[in-house]
């Protein structure tokens, strides 16, 4: 086989693993947080940037509030989910870098003096950390239910700054009765992949 991480984790991580839409009443734990966080914080991203910051939304008050900026469709789904996740880009993220690329402190001062490079490099690179965030999720054998159907300027005056884009909003948990719509298909690798 072409592949040297075991079919179960493939499972785990790809195959089988799918878009929740219900969750049980299960509690998420802060624990199973930190965990997923630590995995998933070795994920690429240019530089070393590191832009995702996540906001989790715990207390029935801000749930609340969230429940609001999202879609109709959604709302049920975030209304019930043991934890959500806002996941946004830090547009002020070169303020670690130093931290981030020691060995080019500078980078946080020239490469990244230009606020519209910085949102358009944040935005591509904690797009990527949620997908890392999802596939997290999904390695500590809970279900993330990701979902772009909000208001996200109501999401963001409400739980973030002007300095943080939100992304996306994904709920976690153990899945509940009839979490999973029906598998949709995917396209082949012919369809994808050219060789030049």
């Amino acid at each position: 086989m072409p592949l040297v991480l075991d079919p179960t984790a493939q499972d785990l991580l790809f195959r089988e693993a799918r878009t929740a839409n219900t969750f049980t009443d299960e509690p998420v734990t802060e624990e199973q947080m930190q965990a997923i966080y630590d995995l998933v914080k070795y994920g690429p991203t240019s530089m070393n940037q590191s832009p995702l910051r996540i906001t989790l939304v715990r207390s029935a008050e801000a749930r609340e509030r969230l429940v609001q900026h999202m879609s109709k469709g959604n709302q049920p789904k975030t209304a019930t989910a043991p934890l959500v996740a806002i996941l946004s880009a830090d547009n002020e993220f070169h303020q670690e870098m130093p931290q981030l690329f020691p060995h080019a402190p500078q980078a946080k001062d020239t490469v990244f003096a230009d606020r519209g490079l910085r949102e358009s490099q944040a935005e591509l690179n904690a797009s990527l950390q949620a997908a890392y965030f999802i596939i997290g999720v999904r390695a500590a054998g809970l279900a993330a239910g990701p979902m772009t159907g909000c208001d996200f300027e109501g999401v963001r005056k409400e739980f973030l700054d002007d300095d943080h884009t939100p992304l996306m909003v994904v709920n976690i948990g153990n899945p509940g009765p009839d979490a999973w719509f029906p598998r949709l298909p995917r396209l082949s690798y012919e369809q994808v992949v050219t060789t030049v």
